[in-house]
Parts: structure tokens; sequence; C-alpha cells
């Protein structure tokens, strides 16, 4: 009776694991999907709140600066937030899931920074921009009200941009940070396979 035990060969008959291709394949499409078609959305949403700014302008003729300072700031930081986020969209387009896998992990790399990018440096100067123009823009109708009503009005506007600031912006970020992670991981899984 033969005690040596080849681990070696042992190590080598083990059956590994193999990553389901076609499951990655179809995430990378969806994510793919999803993250043109945030793009579309927000692009479409943004558009549609400037022309109502403009509009507002231009239908009631605001007397004071303050309010027509308020509107261009709101504008400016919606083509400013609009102009970084669409760099995203060439390089959904341009990403292609029967890439080299080394390629394509590059490529979730990429994205990964520009939206943290977005998410702290351009997200926060949308929300100091959208907040400083809100309030300029309701000066004018706040100058009118009582002053218990215009603490009201700021209070609750202020409360509303602070909500989404401190509880919504944070989910969506961990949610994005989340599903692009787990891509880069599974990538990261068949590139190590693939190596050895």
């Amino acid at each position: 009776m033969d005690n040596n035990i080849d681990f070696k060969d042992l190590w080598k008959k083990q059956a590994i694991s193999q990553p389901d291709i076609e499951d990655l394949l179809e995430r990378v499409k969806q994510f793919k999907k999803a993250g043109v078609r945030s793009i579309w959305k927000t692009n479409i949403l943004l558009a549609a709140t400037s022309t109502f700014m403009i509009f507002v302008w231009y239908y009631y003729q605001p007397q004071f600066i303050s309010t027509k300072i308020g509107i261009i700031l709101g504008i400016l930081a919606m083509v400013i937030y609009v102009g970084f986020y669409n760099r995203l969209f060439n390089i959904y387009k341009n990403s292609d899931a029967t890439q080299d896998n080394h390629e394509y992990l590059q490529q979730l790399i990429l994205i990964r920074k520009k939206q943290q990018f977005i998410q702290s440096v351009v997200l926060s100067w949308y929300f100091i921009l959208l907040m400083t123009g809100i309030c300029l823009y309701m000066y004018e109708y706040a100058s009118r009200m009582t002053v218990f009503y215009a603490l009201i009005t700021y209070g609750i506007t202020l409360l509303w941009i602070g909500f989404n600031w401190f509880y919504l912006r944070p989910k969506q970020i961990q949610k994005q940070k989340e599903k692009i992670d787990s891509l880069i991981e599974k990538f990261e899984e068949v590139n190590e396979q693939l190596e050895s």
C-alpha cells in the first residue's frame, strides 16, 4: 500500500467552478442599458426643468435681479451636471462585452472612477449652485410674505434639499457603487481564472 499522496496531482484534478460567462455577459448588457437609460432620463428631465425655468422668467418677468441670478444659477447647475454626466455616454456606447476581459475590466474601472468624480465633485457643485439659485429665486416672492411664512417657505425648501443631500444622494451612490463593484469583481475572477 502506497502512503505517498501526490497533492499537486489531486489539486489539478479538482473541479473548478467556472463563472457563468453567459450570465456575466447578460449582467454587463443590463448594466450598460441601465446606464444609457439613466443618462437619457437625466438629460430629458433637466432639459425640461431648464425650459420651465426659462418660461417662468419670460412669462412672469421677475423684477429683482436676485430672481434672475437664481434662475441662471439653477440652469447653470443643470448644464454643468449634464455636461459631465454625458461623458459617460461615450464610454457606455463604446464598451463591448465581447472585448478582451482585461480591456473590458479597465473600461468598468474607468466608469467607476468617472462615477465617483461625478458623485463627489460635480454633484457637490450641482447642489451648491442649485441651492443658491433656489434661495435667490425665492427671495423676491418671500419678501412679499410675512416673516413667518417666508421662514416656513425657506425652511421647507432647505429641509427638502437637505433630505436629498443627506439621505437620497448617499443611497443612490451606494446603489450605483454596488452594481459596478459586483461587475468588476466578476471580471477580476474571470481574469484570474484565465491567467492560472
